[in-house]
């Protein structure tokens, strides 16, 4: 079977999660994905091998922003681009049920 998404592995595992979750009381930023209650985000990196938005300079800055504002509310955010898709889905999952516990 081919691992299109994220989501999908998260279905396949049985892991719930909310998509384009909403996390700061302010800002506008939101997760890819989410487990609220084990506060636990999972951002899709997208274009990193064509100079995507997350790979120049201001798209970067201010992933980091994002990222340091939600590890400073608690998150723990797990990041990941087409390659973990391609060669190790499996190891979303795990990630994700080694926090969740």
């Amino acid at each position: 079977m081919k691992i299109e998404s994220i989501a999908q592995i998260l279905d396949i595992y049985r892991i719930p999660y909310e998509t384009e979750y909403r996390f700061h009381p302010t800002r506008k930023w939101r997760f890819d994905y989410a487990i609220p209650d084990s506060r636990i985000a999972i951002e899709y990196e997208g274009g990193v091998w064509s100079r995507g938005r997350h790979s120049r300079g201001k798209g970067y800055i201010s992933d980091c922003d994002k990222y340091n504002a939600a590890t400073v509310l608690g998150w723990r955010v797990l990041r990941y681009t087409i390659d973990h898709l391609n060669k190790r889905p499996e190891q979303i999952a795990r990630d994700v049920q080694e926090l969740m516990i």
